[in-house]
């Protein structure tokens, strides 16, 4: 017991993750950790798992390959041939390929416009920064 207030001082203990809590709470009830101690390896400051880009890429696969059978199947079930039209050009394709093509074709007319407003706001960014510099 501290003899100028009547209280105990709060001690404090090490977990085994090497944060050091104290005897008092938080709010919520849980120990207070001092921020000046760093997380345990591999961990946030929440106490859950950082992501890595490892992991990140390892989802991105998962997702490529569920993607990948998905594409598969629907190339199977539409393998119908059909006649395309456009602009004078006449052939017979598969209407999955067909249908894909449309698809791809599509994300470029969208990303074309895309890419060049990102690159004019890195333009924009770098020159702001070079004349806050000087």
């Amino acid at each position: 017991m501290n003899e100028h207030t009547n209280q105990e001082s709060p001690s404090a203990e090490e977990t085994p993750g090497g944060t050091r809590l104290t005897d008092g709470a938080g709010p919520s009830g849980e120990p207070i950790r001092r921020t000046d101690d760093k997380p345990p390896a591999g961990m946030n400051r929440r106490g859950k798992v950082r992501r890595t880009r490892a992991s990140a890429w390892w989802s991105g696969l998962i997702v490529a390959a569920i993607l990948a059978v998905l594409l598969l199947v629907f190339i199977i079930q539409n393998s119908d041939k059909v006649t395309i039209h456009f602009l004078g050009f006449d052939g017979r394709l598969s209407l999955a390929v067909a249908l894909l093509l449309a698809a791809v074709l599509g994300m470029l007319v969208i990303a074309l416009p895309g890419a060049v407003r990102i690159a004019q706001l890195r333009h924009a960014l770098k020159t702001n920064a070079n004349s806050a510099k000087h």
